[in-house]
């Protein structure tokens, strides 16, 4: 599986990102990260930004609602009724990752 993380230079989301994903990943080997910085708004929507930071799965934003436009934004993840945070959950992550890893692949 490949995640890429698209970030706004300044957002103060992705350091949590890392230490969540850190978390959510432990122990798993199939799984390649890219970190990069988007520096316009062209390059956010090429890339797929919805705001900073946004994490593609296999190229695909699994937090975006339908129809999200690109955004050069810090983003807020909605990981329960009244907690926004900067980045998803450790929860949400497994959730998504184990979901993109497949039946019986992945921890979940």
């Amino acid at each position: 599986m490949k995640l890429t993380v698209l970030m706004v230079d300044g957002c103060p989301g992705a350091p949590l990102l890392e230490q969540r994903l850190a978390v959510a990943l432990a122990g798993r080997t199939d799984v390649e990260i890219t970190w990069n910085v988007i520096a316009d708004a062209s390059e956010a929507a090429r890339a797929g930004l919805h705001g900073s930071p946004t994490m593609l799965v296999d190229g695909v934003d699994p937090f975006a609602a339908p129809g999200q436009p690109p955004s050069l934004s810090c983003r807020l993840y909605d990981n329960a009724p009244g907690l926004l945070e900067r980045a998803p959950s450790v929860t949400r992550l497994r959730q998504v990752l184990g979901a993109a890893a497949g039946p019986g692949r992945g921890d979940g």
